[in-house]
């Protein structure tokens, strides 16, 4: 394993810039005081527990005291600052392990086009950029390439997949056979209270493309689908929709930029699905979903 990451920095070159460092100082370096706690106790850097994992042994006589601040590790000390100098992409990321944050920043990175497709990204070079070692990033690539974003470019990183169209529009076909009878399903059954508890996410939608903000438009665009379909009262239903959701974000070869229209408009259809659902108006539900899916791919 050693050798092969040897190998991989001596062949890897730079990955291009993305998250942070593609928009400035100002914003560098906003790494998670529990990432950058994590990173310099070394943990979660080979095989990280989660929260399955058996919880820590007692400490030895003459440890720390639980609670107490773990001694800093040198190489990880070293790491922090030289990723801030690099620029490290603001990670939106809350989970416990440094895994689960990196996958969360590749994925945020992914949506919003900082990730290009066709471009190759090294392993060490990415884990500079967030401060930790290499381990769980090519972990969460791992990942990635398991969901088809990225493949293994082996001695080298990951190659970030290149979408076509047809792609994209295979992936709405898929989505709305499922969708579109839970939804009208859901019409028949929901009361109206419960699609008004819905509201807040639907203008969540509405804020972030507002803003133009492409990755946080995807993640609100997800939870309200989720809350929508969450309804139906089925986990592998939830769990299916939402990896074709994610799917149907990644960009294309071309990697266009969403006009921020486009957003407005997309939006602006999970008000109007919330209406129809409320008033039962099955025809309408069917059309607005399968244009939600077709028309913007969102």
């Amino acid at each position: 394993m050693e050798q092969g990451a040897a190998r991989e920095r001596a062949t890897e070159r730079p990955s291009p810039p993305f998250g942070d460092a593609a928009r400035g100082p100002e914003e560098a370096a906003r790494v998670p005081e529990q990432a950058r706690a994590e990173s310099a106790r070394g943990e979660h850097t080979h095989g990280e527990p989660d929260a399955l994992s058996p919880a820590p042994a007692a400490p030895a006589p003459g440890a720390a005291a639980p609670g107490a601040a773990p001694a800093p590790v040198a190489p990880a000390r070293a790491a922090v600052p030289a990723a801030r100098a690099a620029g490290v992409p603001a990670a939106r990321v809350v989970r416990h392990s440094v895994r689960g944050q990196i996958l969360d920043a590749l994925r945020t990175a992914l949506v919003g086009g900082e990730l290009v497709p066709g471009e190759v990204y090294s392993a060490p070079a990415l884990g500079e950029r967030f401060g930790v070692s290499a381990t769980p990033v090519r972990e969460a690539m791992q990942r990635l390439a398991v969901e088809g974003a990225v493949e293994v470019v082996p001695n080298r990183g990951f190659r970030v997949t290149e979408r076509t169209p047809r792609e994209l529009a295979e992936l709405a076909e898929v989505r709305a056979l499922i969708e579109v009878p839970v939804m009208l399903r859901l019409a028949r059954t929901v009361p109206a209270a419960r699609w008004a508890e819905l509201r807040p996410l639907a203008e969540a939608t509405s804020t972030a493309a507002a803003r133009g903000d492409r990755a946080h438009y995807a993640e609100a665009d997800r939870a309200f689908h989720r809350a929508v379909l969450s309804l139906a009262g089925n986990e592998q239903l939830l769990a299916v929709a939402d990896d074709l959701h994610r799917r149907s974000q990644w960009p294309l070869i071309s990697a266009p930029v969403v006009r921020h229209g486009v957003l407005v408009a997309d939006a602006a259809e999970h008000t109007a699905l919330l209406d129809a659902l409320t008033a039962q108006d099955l025809a309408v539900v069917e059309a607005l979903v399968r244009e939600h899916f077709t028309g913007s791919n969102a």
